[in-house]
């Protein structure tokens, strides 16, 4: 007898995917390679696109072999695609794509998302979206392009997120998600395009490039057979065009279907969920679309969420482990000097302890890391990271402190412009596995931080809307009660004594940063100057 088998395809910014799941969300398979883009100047970050899909083309043939050899009996129902959001990516009539694709990491658009902040087309737009203009989303970089490389607009035919490129590769469908869809260019009430953002945005000549919204749990389309034939997979084969790969993460890692109380399960549950990888994405779950209540500085994302009537509010920081990538690689440099020899993997293991040895407070670090600057809680291309409050004695373990209060402090921000932290909080990512984060991130939040052992959050997620579109399940409440909730961990309480010593230091924290932005855009002009880097 056959066993039903999920494939997902989660191709990312720093790695590309795919995994295999069994019918009770358990992976039998998985096959990666890191994924490849390009900086570019004047703030550009581009993906080649042909290259994005023989990527994905490549881990799913390699999947395929070894579900094939090591599972026999195997059958692959169905194929879930997510993948990294925002970014444009551009085709023309024939499928053929018109430049590099382009990245949330494109900065490019930053000057003009300013001039719409100005003019009150972002407010106009925010007024449907619920969602913050950032130099990363769709609607400014098409705006960018339509100044400075109409020609190439003028041949296109239909304007991608990233995933949404792979799923018209895989299928010969052009199609969006309701997420990006909606938080980008509609309402997060009706979930349709909605032609009042459209004008805002000073986009009505282009609408005809923005795709058909389809939903990946209520619709799917099938597998080509040129693409079948390359990765093994059976030709017709149902795929879902899954949503953006944050809030597939957010689904696989527990944001519903699980309560506040593990063993309670179903909708509206006060849980929250924090991914935490090279960026942070903080998350809440609304069950009644009618009790969203978008952030009054106009900033963060609504969301469709893939269960009917369901939206998810959410404020992400650009940068998060990005931040200790950059400590780490720091302290590589120095170690060379002397002739060490340790490497960045070691370096990360040991600065969780080296961390949790550190004085809180003895600095305060702003984890504005990104060259793209800061989108959440607030909105600021030009926002770079900054330590406050050094003297002699601070050393490296007071730095690395820093840095990790940091992110936890971001966190407890980006949740306080959506109401404040849910009751419970997930934690997946990256540095989910670090138990300094936890501990941490649990005292500053005042809230217990529950792991997800599903490792594949994101695939999961995207599989979760396959077998719901495909029938395993009835619906998600029925698919997150075995998928989800079984592997959740016991929940770490916040240490009071570290709630209190946070609980003074986080205004310190904003209040410091809020000084800071006339300062960041003096340093930029100063480095645009001759001679300064």
């Amino acid at each position: 007898m056959s066993a039903p088998v999920i494939v997902a395809l989660d191709s990312g910014t720093s790695v590309v995917k795919a995994v295999a799941f069994s019918a009770d969300g358990a992976i039998l398979a998985t096959s990666s390679r890191p994924n490849v883009w390009t900086a570019l100047p004047g703030g550009g970050a581009e993906q080649d696109m042909r290259r994005t899909f023989d990527d994905a083309a490549d881990v799913l043939a390699a999947l395929s072999a070894d579900l094939a050899a090591r599972f026999p009996n195997a059958e692959v129902v169905a194929l879930g695609i997510t993948g990294q959001g925002d970014g444009t990516w551009v085709i023309d009539a024939d499928g053929e794509p018109l430049g590099g694709g382009w990245l949330w990491l494109d900065a490019r658009a930053a000057a003009i998302v300013e001039e719409l902040n100005a003019s009150g087309a972002a407010q106009a737009v925010f007024a449907h979206t619920g969602t913050g203009l950032s130099a990363c989303q769709q609607g400014g970089q098409l705006l960018w392009m339509d100044r400075y490389r109409p020609e190439m607009l003028n041949r296109a035919a239909t304007s991608f997120h990233p995933k949404d490129y792979l799923y018209f590769r895989f299928t010969g469908t052009r199609a969006t998600s309701p997420c990006e869809g909606n938080f980008t260019f509609g309402d997060y009430r009706t979930r349709t395009y909605q032609p009042d953002v459209i004008a805002a945005l000073g986009l009505s000549h282009r609408r005809h490039l923005l795709p058909e919204i389809v939903d990946g749990t209520l619709q799917s389309h099938p597998l080509s057979a040129a693409v079948a034939a390359r990765i093994g997979l059976p030709a017709g084969l149902p795929v879902s065009l899954g949503y953006v790969d944050v809030l597939c993460t957010a689904l696989g890692a527990g944001l519903y279907g699980a309560g506040a109380d593990a063993g309670v399960y179903g909708a509206g549950a006060d849980a929250g969920v924090s991914v935490i990888g090279s960026t942070g994405m903080h998350i809440k779950l609304v069950a009644n679309v009618a009790d969203v209540a978008p952030s009054p500085a106009g900033t963060g994302y609504c969301m469709p969420f893939p269960v009917p009537g369901h939206t998810i509010q959410a404020q992400t920081n650009m940068a998060a482990t990005l931040n200790i990538d950059w400590l780490a690689d720091i302290i590589a440099d120095a170690a060379a000097l002397t002739g060490g020899t340790a490497g960045r993997g070691e370096i990360l293991r040991a600065l969780g302890e080296l961390a949790l040895a550190g004085r809180p407070g003895a600095a305060l670090f702003h984890p504005f890391i990104s060259s793209a600057g800061e989108r959440g809680p607030f909105t600021d291309a030009f926002a770079r990271a900054s330590l406050i409050g050094l003297d002699q004695s601070v050393g490296l373990k007071d730095l690395a402190r820093a840095v990790f209060d940091g992110l936890c402090f971001a966190s407890r921000d980006c949740y306080a412009a959506i109401g404040g932290a849910p009751a419970d909080i997930r934690v997946t990512g990256g540095a989910a596995r670090s138990p300094a984060i936890r501990a941490l991130l649990a005292a500053a939040l005042n809230r217990p931080v529950r792991v997800s052992g599903q490792v594949e959050a994101g695939a999961a997620g995207v599989a979760m809307m396959a077998a719901v579109c495909h029938g395993l399940f009835a619906n998600m409440a029925d698919c997150a009660a075995v998928w989800v909730a079984p592997r959740l961990e016991a929940p770490l309480l916040p240490d009071p004594a570290l709630v209190d010593v946070y609980d003074r230091l986080f205004p310190l924290y904003r209040d410091t940063y809020a000084a800071l932005p006339h300062l960041w855009r003096r340093l930029h002009a100063a480095r645009e100057a001759p001679n300064v880097v």
